[in-house]
């Protein structure tokens, strides 16, 4: 009896009922009470937590801020940039970049053989395939081959083809029109004062060089600036050179930019005007004062020219009413104007730039005159003369 009332029966799982008294506690117990550890592992396992489902959900804006930095930085490459279209500016590159390889391969040229900005600007898409068969064009005239190895020419004929003519044109009515006035002055004295009518003259011409040079416009070859470049840097560096200048597809200018181009030529062409009008007023006053020594009744008759003053209204002329006819001349009247309709006829075209170059610095002695009369840094019998410095156009 006490066998069998001292029995218990062993647990099985086909009977969940069965318990096992308070008093037999042994080893299986907890394995019956216990939740089932594999399930739980299994199911913390498969349920991601918060963290990766945010990653996950900030990977796709990932590309975008990368996508527009890139545009960012094409744009400046490029130039500048109004803002926004950052998907038209790369479809634009893209096409650019695939018109230029294309002319390379039919033209049988090689990209590494290009100079290193223009290479550059190929492989960013900033110039379209019209510009490389500009570029292989001009490459003909030995004289131009010779300009293109210097990159602001490189850049300004690419723009203008006829820039070099321009050039020409420029500098030689300003030597005729200089030369005619150094003798309208000197008349007798004119050969005893030669030396001194070629200083003058040459003067005049590397100022009519610089009106003519630093507004025409370009396309753009510049290389990107440093990532440590200031603000101001970055922004005169995305400027265009002319500021009423055709923008090439892949690239635009902001009104900001237009603007700037006008303040930053025209701090160019007033720091020209000014050392210009120093060499130039200094050479008269010698000669003036030579002159009193030797002829001290000719020279009563003589003042000496205001350095200072005669030099910082020279370079203000230049620095405003030069800069602004010139730019206006050369990126509107000519490229927007003249060049689209003529654009076939070369002849006709060099002829009316002619005519309007000359009209422009006939209207900038006219200008000047009533300047330096404004000023007073002439008195009106010297003007109506002729100028004592050289005339800027």
């Amino acid at each position: 009896m006490a066998a069998a009332l001292n029995f218990i029966p062993p647990p099985s799982r086909s009977n969940p009922h069965c318990r096992l008294p308070p008093s037999t506690t042994n080893l299986r117990r907890p394995a019956l009470v216990q939740p089932p550890l594999p399930l739980s592992v299994n199911l913390s396992a498969t349920t991601p937590p918060k963290n990766i489902l945010l990653n996950k959900r900030t990977l796709p804006f990932l590309p975008l801020f990368s996508n527009n930095n890139n545009n960012n930085n094409n744009n400046s490459g490029g130039g500048g940039g109004g803002g926004g279209g950052g998907d038209d500016d790369d479809d634009n590159n893209r096409k650019n970049r695939k018109e230029a390889m294309m002319i390379l391969e039919n033209s049988g040229r090689v990209l590494d053989r290009l100079p290193d900005d223009l290479k550059a600007a190929v492989l960013d898409g900033r110039i379209p395939g019209s510009i490389l068969l500009k570029y292989f064009d001009l490459e003909k005239s030995a004289l131009l081959a010779w300009l293109l190895k210097f990159g602001g020419f490189r850049e300004r004929l690419l723009a203008d083809d006829l820039f070099l003519a321009k050039l020409a044109m420029e500098c030689g009515v300003g030597m005729f029109t200089k030369t005619l006035a150094e003798y309208e002055r000197r008349r007798e004295n004119f050969f005893n004062e030669l030396e001194v009518v070629f200083a003058d003259v040459v003067m005049a011409v590397i100022a009519d060089f610089m009106l003519v040079y630093l507004p025409a416009p370009t396309v753009s070859l510049r290389a990107p600036l440093a990532l440590n470049a200031g603000g101001i840097a970055k922004f005169f560096h995305h400027c265009p050179d002319n500021a009423f200048q055709v923008s090439l597809p892949g690239t635009s200018y902001s009104f900001l930019q237009r603007l700037g181009a006008i303040l930053r030529n025209g701090t160019k062409l007033f720091a020209v005007g000014t050392a210009s009008s120093l060499v130039g007023t200094s050479v008269t006053n010698a000669v003036i004062n030579a002159r009193k020594v030797v002829d001290k009744a000719a020279g009563e008759e003589v003042e000496n020219v205001p350095i200072l003053a005669t030099s910082a209204a020279y370079g203000v002329y230049m620095g405003i009413s030069s800069n602004l006819r010139y730019q206006i001349l050369a990126g509107v009247i000519e490229q927007r104007i003249l060049e689209p309709m003529l654009h076939q006829h070369k002849l006709i075209l060099s002829a009316l730039c002619f005519a309007v170059r000359t009209g422009n610095t006939f209207l900038g002695s006219l200008l000047w005159v009533d300047y330096a009369r404004w000023v007073g840094i002439q008195k009106v019998h010297e003007i109506e003369s002729s100028e004592n410095v050289s005339s800027p156009n």
